[in-house]
């Protein structure tokens, strides 16, 4: 080793230390904290048909229900499916976002190695606006009592 530059050497080292340690902050010890294997199936709610390139974004819950720092997104395939395996156990948030379709979330509880999870995604709804025309309603308005008298009205 007398030839070698003595920097080349020193650098060598260091990614030979950093390559170990990224390996050892990468393993999980899975005794610790079990896991789950998370399928999901994004579906038209109206036909049945599958939603690709739906985004799946999966946010952990706390105890008091408020969402932990980072997420996971996952897209869906051709036929709307999604997995991810390295899921803890706990509650979950699931946000489902596609194109033309109403945003999807609920909360579950991943309880077990295995969970499947279908999604049906509706269309968006009408929204009400005050500038357009609508039909006016053919009943009559509803009929209102008379007003209590007034307590404190003195009498004539």
């Amino acid at each position: 080793m007398m030839g070698m530059n003595p920097r080349v050497v020193v650098a060598g080292v260091v990614v030979a230390v950093l390559a170990m340690a990224g390996q050892a902050v990468g393993q999980k010890d899975t005794e610790e904290e079990p896991t789950a294997v998370l399928s999901f199936l994004v579906l038209k709610e109206d036909n049945g048909k599958p939603v690709r390139n739906a985004a799946v974004i999966m946010h952990a819950v706390n105890a008091q229900g408020k969402q932990g720092k980072g997420d996971l997104e996952l897209k869906t395939n051709a036929e709307g499916r999604a997995s991810f395996d390295g899921i803890p156990y706990g509650e979950l948030r699931v946000q489902v976002l596609a194109h033309g379709f109403q945003t999807y979330g609920e909360d579950f509880d991943i309880n077990k190695p295995n969970v499947d999870i279908t999604i049906k995604l509706k269309l968006p709804q009408h929204q009400y606006s005050v500038y357009e025309d609508h039909p006016r309603d053919s009943s009559p308005p509803p009929k209102q009592d008379a007003p209590p008298p007034d307590q404190n009205k003195k009498p004539n």
